[in-house]
């Protein structure tokens, strides 16, 4: 699946890009109908338990499913991002399967 990764406020990491890019592609065993998708990487000033923020955007036939976490680190951050999506992808499956 073809993922754009944007860094806000953060250099570019290869290592983090990959590590992204691996947790999304798991999706596709839930779901192969992902089309693409865009992920925002940011720091927030605040909260330490919560500065690190992942954004994913998903496009799907016929809508776009997104989730927004935030954590200590970004490898946590994008587990939870990406287990939320999971949650949507189920639910997305079971309403367009009951048609």
């Amino acid at each position: 699946m073809k993922l754009e990764m944007y860094y806000v406020d953060n250099d570019k990491s290869e290592t983090l890009s990959d590590f992204i890019q691996t947790k999304v592609n798991k999706l596709e065993t839930f779901y192969d109908g992902i089309i693409n998708g865009e992920v925002y990487i940011r720091s927030e000033k605040g909260d330490p338990k919560k500065e690190k923020v992942i954004e994913i955007r998903l496009n799907v036939p016929g809508t776009t499913l997104f989730a927004k976490e935030a954590g200590e680190t970004f490898e946590f951050a994008t587990d939870e991002t990406v287990e939320a999506l999971r949650r949507q992808i189920k639910k997305f499956k079971e309403k367009t399967s009951s048609y």
